[in-house]
């Protein structure tokens, strides 16, 4: 059992996950996880300001704080929140960031480009950071721009126990998609999880942004598909996708994407698509028009997370939660019903 109990700070980006994961936290280990008592703020020209309030010498800290829009404000928060723990003799800093902005940027897809992901990994690391927790990586590699231990938690197994309770076990027109060839691997996962066929859609690109073409693979006539993705950003190819498997048959399309980025026009086509619903989870923040669109819906990551900190702060391991023995649990009464599965 570590020496020091467990102590958890959030920046601005996403505090009602932190909230729910201090809940849980508190939950599982019978007394109160409260968070850290600080303040994230701006000068008026912008630049950030950080003070804990706290005694944190020689504490196990955990910064929750995803990268997402405006990432560059939320980067430097996390960076400087880092920076104000490791000054005031923290014993260790661990970065939890559900979305990690950048992921995208994770090699060179041309001349004289960077490759930001790995810019991101050294200011992380050269900020007194000593371990990362983070949610579907955009590519797995990323893992290896650090010289820290990086532990990237899996949504799938979250999504399996909602796609068992949504369908409620009637499982055999489902089928999973993934929207290109490089999602196969993420898709095969959940597909596996829940014993439904995999397909696949071919996507061309003349641009990064734009869709010339796209091709299904595989027959989804009288399937009820399930496209599976980590990021829907404008959601234009998404809701291409799913016109293009209605098109060949589909008798339902539905999305469980990771990561809600949900930028300019995504809610509008979402609510608009012939998509029958989107789920997506909270490691973003869900604005005001996502939680008021019909067809979208958000489920909790905080229970995985609360765990995953448990288990790191004990030295235990994180891996097992992608068990569902072990992931039903953590979930079990959060949902009315008997809902995940039962």
């Amino acid at each position: 059992m570590a020496a020091l109990d467990p102590k958890i700070i959030s920046g601005n980006a996403n505090k009602s996950l932190a909230n729910a994961i201090s809940r849980r936290m508190s939950m599982h280990r019978g007394m109160d996880v409260p968070l850290v008592d600080a303040r994230v703020e701006r000068f008026n020209d912008g630049e950030i300001f950080v003070e804990v309030f706290e005694n944190v010498r020689g504490e196990d800290m955990f910064i929750i704080q995803p990268t997402s829009k405006p990432a560059n404000d939320n980067l430097m928060e996390l960076l400087i929140m880092a920076d104000a723990l490791r000054r005031s003799s923290a014993a260790r800093i661990t970065a939890v960031i559900p979305y990690f902005g950048y992921a995208r940027q994770d090699r060179r897809t041309k001349a004289r480009t960077p490759i930001s992901a790995k810019m991101v990994a050294n200011m992380l690391t050269g900020g007194g950071i000593e371990r990362v927790l983070t949610m579907d990586l955009h590519a797995a590699q990323i893992q290896g721009f650090f010289d820290i231990p990086v532990d990237n938690l899996y949504a799938s197994p979250i999504f399996a126990l909602d796609i068992l309770h949504a369908f409620n076990g009637d499982m055999e027109d489902v089928m999973v998609v993934s929207p290109d060839v490089g999602g196969v691997a993420r898709a095969r996962e959940l597909a596996t999880r829940i014993g439904a066929p995999l397909s696949i859609v071919d996507k061309r690109r003349e641009k990064a942004g734009e869709v010339s073409g796209m091709t299904v693979i595989g027959e989804v006539a009288g399937k009820k598909c399930i496209i599976v993705d980590d990021i829907v950003d404008t959601a234009g190819t998404l809701c291409k996708a799913a016109e293009v498997l209605m098109e060949a048959g589909a008798t339902e399309v539905h999305a469980c994407i990771t990561h809600g980025v949900m930028s300019g026009p995504a809610v509008e086509r979402v609510s608009k698509s012939v998509m029958k619903s989107l789920v997506v989870t909270d490691t973003i923040e869900a604005t005001a028009a996502i939680a008021d669109c019909a067809n979208i819906r958000v489920i909790p990551t905080a229970p995985m997370f609360a765990q995953s900190i448990l288990n790191i702060w004990n030295g235990t391991s994180v891996s097992s939660l992608f068990d569902t023995r072990t992931l039903v649990p953590i979930y079990e009464g959060l949902y009315p019903n008997g809902m995940w599965g039962r």
